[in-house]
Order: structure tokens, then C-alpha cells, then sequence
């Protein structure tokens, strides 16, 4: 089974980080993901740039309207995350609870939905 640990940040208290603490939890996500890799768990995963490079797009009545970012709204905003393949739910937790993520924010568990065909 598929799963995708999504991890949210506060892009303000990020800003806020010493240099030293910065390459601390860099260092911490290197980490793990070499412990995915090894484990043969990993099937993708990626850091976001912050919101202040993004954009939101919505459609309404068939007129599209963007808003770039930063959006001053959100408290939390999707930092990264990683895909990994594991046999149950109980291991996605498992390997969710050794992310650093867990211990700097929070992170979300949510398995991959299997459509026939794909999407």
C-alpha cells in the first residue's frame, strides 16, 4: 500500500530559525530520508519552496482567478513530503512518527487511493 506523509510547517517560525538551526533539521530530513532509501520504503519525496513562490487558483463561473503568495491566511502550509510503499497503515505510522517533521510541526498519514485506470 501506498502512503503519503504530508508535512505542514509554520513558514513563520521557519523564517525565524537560526542559521544553525536551520541546517540542524535539514540535516535531521537528510537523515531520515537515507533511512527510507536503505529500508526500500521511499518511492518519492521532495521539500516545497514556501508560499511566497506559490500561487492558488480557483475557477468560478468559468473565470479563473490566481493569488500568489504568501498567503497571509494560513497557519500551516504543506512544507513536504514523501511516498512510501509499506505493507499496512500501522508501518506508514511507524515511519511517520521517525519523521522530523513530527517533532518540528506535524505530519499527516494518508494512503493513496488505488483508482483502476489511474487518474
Amino acid at each position: 500500500m501506498r502512503y503519503m506523509i504530508v508535512i505542514t510547517s509554520d513558514e513563520k517560525a521557519e523564517a525565524s530559525a537560526t542559521p544553525e538551526q536551520q541546517q540542524q533539521v535539514f540535516g535531521a530530513y537528510m537523515k531520515y530520508s537515507e533511512d527510507l532509501r536503505k529500508a526500500g520504503v521511499m518511492l518519492a519525496g521532495d521539500a516545497l519552496e514556501g508560499s511566497a513562490k506559490g500561487a492558488r487558483v480557483t475557477v468560478q463561473g468559468g473565470k479563473r482567478k490566481v493569488t500568489d503568495g504568501p498567503f497571509a491566511e494560513a497557519k500551516e502550509v504543506i512544507g513536504g513530503y514523501y511516498l512510501i510503499q509499506v505493507k499496512s497503515k500501522e508501518e506508514a505510522i511507524e515511519w511517520a512518527a521517525r519523521c522530523p517533521g513530527a517533532q518540528y510541526g506535524a505530519v499527516e498519514v494518508r494512503e493513496v487511493m488505488e483508482i483502476p485506470g489511474g487518474v
